[in-house]
């Protein structure tokens, strides 16, 4: 589900890297898998959880500037935003800002920080801490559901 843009040539057989290699490949990742928490319903009553966002470029966070909505009403840009660069969701033809102006406000709030995971920080990582054990360690948003293997 995800696209690459490869940044060098792959690696031979003979260096030891095929292709089990770690995720740090050489390639950049533009796309990224999620899932929301609770899913988007549409019109047909379909709930839609699983999509794909991509990288933000310049052009994406300048836009928003420009709608009407967003200089009427600043916090509309993260509907704008988000309306741009997830590409897609569920079964749904396109995802837009009607789209994101009908989620779930947890849902929004996932893919905000989602957004700002993979264009600021450059990955989809969290630190996690067990509230039972207090055992911490990372988990990855793109990669399935919290509690999922």
């Amino acid at each position: 589900m995800q696209r690459v843009l490869a940044t060098r040539p792959s690696a031979r057989a003979d260096e030891g890297i095929g292709p089990e290699a770690s995720v740090d490949d050489g390639a950049m990742r533009t796309e990224f898998a999620f899932e929301l928490p609770r899913g988007y319903v549409g019109a047909d009553g379909t709930v839609h959880r699983r999509g794909v966002m991509r990288l933000a470029t310049a052009r994406d966070e300048l836009l928003p500037l420009y709608d009407a909505r967003v200089q009427e009403n600043a916090a509309y840009t993260t509907v704008v935003l988000l309306g741009r660069v997830i590409t897609s969701l569920g079964t749904l033809g396109t995802v837009d800002g009607s789209v994101i102006e009908n989620m779930f406000a947890s849902d929004v709030a996932f893919l905000q920080d989602f957004y700002r995971r993979i264009n600021a920080e450059g990955h989809t990582r969290i630190a996690v801490t067990c509230p039972e054990c207090s055992h911490r360690f990372t988990a990855d948003l793109a990669g399935g559901r919290l509690g999922e293997s």
